[in-house]
């Protein structure tokens, strides 16, 4: 069993493609779950995360505080300007603007943790860098949405704050207090969870893709492109600033990873719950929880067949 997982996860992106392909094709095949499953997945997927976590990825944002605060800094700027830089550069209509700057002001998933071990990457440090960032997350979110994209559409920003602690913060605190309690149990159940988290993304993603089917197809390569662009200018931006900061090899790939890798789940989420209105705004959330993921695995393979990291 526990090799069958290993498999799953360390070909997360095949299976989400599979997943985005089908759903795509064929919408019926997950058109019977309807959206409002997406909030409880995603739950899921922020509780397992609190199983994994431990007072030692928290004291990674004390013992090493200017890595973990260069890379909540990278998140929350490079991604959020990348995004409006891209919507301007491409003019994009204010629906599709307002989901690409969603994407960038989503705090990084737990994908880029999966991502991260399978680059040989420094684990400690993206988790550390993933819960920060996803602490922050109700009240920077919130906020950087109203700032890039308030002029356009009506944000509110108090209802996302809330439904940001309630998705995410909630549920790992709940994976937290499991794991203090009982943690014969979650010892058990965390070898499993890299590849339930990545199952859970598939399925997230087969949701969001089968029901935006037919306005992904009209939406045009454009909006693909875009959100292509974003994703792989944020991972080479992460790179970057950690090559600049002469950052050791495993942290410089944790930073690159964390910095390109989004919780794209979270930005559909919050489209669908918040921007009803505007419902092609679903779509660059859903393009980005495919792609990234592709990308991601992608890199993770490029990097490890480099030289191996250093450690200092």
């Amino acid at each position: 069993m526990k090799k069958i997982c290993h498999y799953i996860s360390e070909y997360m992106g095949v299976l989400v493609l599979a997943v985005a392909t089908v759903s795509l094709l064929w919408p019926a095949s997950f058109l019977w779950i309807d959206t409002w499953a997406i909030n409880p997945m995603l739950g899921v997927i922020m509780f397992g995360m609190g199983l994994t976590l431990s007072p030692q990825d928290f004291k990674v944002v004390f013992s090493r505080p200017k890595d973990v605060l260069i890379g909540c800094m990278a998140q929350f700027t490079v991604m959020p300007l990348l995004a409006w830089v891209l919507t301007w550069s491409f003019s994009l209509p204010p629906e599709l603007a307002l989901g690409v700057i969603l994407v960038g002001c989503c705090p990084g998933g737990t994908a880029s943790n999966v991502i991260t071990y399978l680059a040989k990457g420094d684990l400690a440090l993206s988790v550390g860098m993933t819960a920060t960032s996803t602490l922050l997350a109700p009240i920077l979110t919130p906020l950087l949405v109203w700032m890039m994209a308030g002029t356009k559409v009506d944000v509110d920003t108090v209802g996302m704050l809330l439904s940001i602690v309630y998705v995410v913060i909630a549920p790992i605190i709940v994976g937290l207090l499991c794991q203090h309690f009982l943690p014969k149990i979650t010892q058990r159940v965390v070898p499993y969870l890299p590849a339930f988290s990545s199952i859970a993304i598939a399925l997230t993603v087969g949701i969001v893709v089968s029901h935006n089917a037919d306005r992904l197809l009209v939406g045009g390569l454009l909006v693909v492109l875009v959100v292509m662009l974003h994703n792989l200018c944020g991972l080479a931006l992460g790179y970057l600033i950690g090559r600049l900061l002469r950052l050791s090899e495993p942290k410089v790939r944790a930073l690159s990873i964390e910095v390109g890798m989004q919780n794209s789940g979270l930005a559909s989420s919050l489209a669908t719950l918040h921007f009803a209105a505007y419902p092609m705004a679903t779509i660059p959330g859903a393009i980005f929880s495919v792609w990234h993921n592709i990308s991601g695995a992608l890199v993770a393979r490029l990097y490890i067949s480099c030289k191996r990291p250093n450690s200092r």
